[in-house]
């Protein structure tokens, strides 16, 4: 009896020992704690994504050399692409789509959580 207590209490203190990654944050962190993820705006959000990662090769004068003729200069020429499926494909690299930025590494997953959240609203001119 004396030979199995020991590593029966060995084995109980290591069953119902907590988890290391017992805290909702450690758990759920796809999105960093500093993502804003509120308010999510054509003008505040999106183009500024848009600007720092997209118009290198579609601005108007590096889209017809650079980025196949799409242009993302404006909030028309977004809302085309959003609406043919092409940004969100190309975006978030869905299969049969030209993975973007073209060369670079996927965005952060805070832009493509902002970038989903205003295509789930409508894609708004705001």
């Amino acid at each position: 009896m004396k030979k199995l207590f020991f590593p029966l209490l060995i084995l109980s203190f290591l069953l119902f020992q907590k988890c290391y990654y017992d805290k909702e944050e450690l758990l759920y962190m796809s999105i960093s704690s500093n993502c804003d993820t509120t308010n999510i705006t054509y003008a505040g959000t999106i183009s500024p994504i848009i600007s720092t990662y997209c118009l290198g090769c579609h601005g108007n004068s590096a889209a017809a050399s650079s980025g196949s003729g799409i242009k993302l200069e404006n909030y028309a020429d977004v809302k085309v692409m959003v609406d043919n499926g092409r940004f969100p494909g190309a975006v978030f690299q869905k299969s049969g789509y030209s993975a973007m930025p073209k060369d670079a590494g996927k965005l952060s997953d805070c832009k493509l959580s902002q970038i989903d959240i205003w295509i789930k609203s409508g894609s708004p001119n705001n």
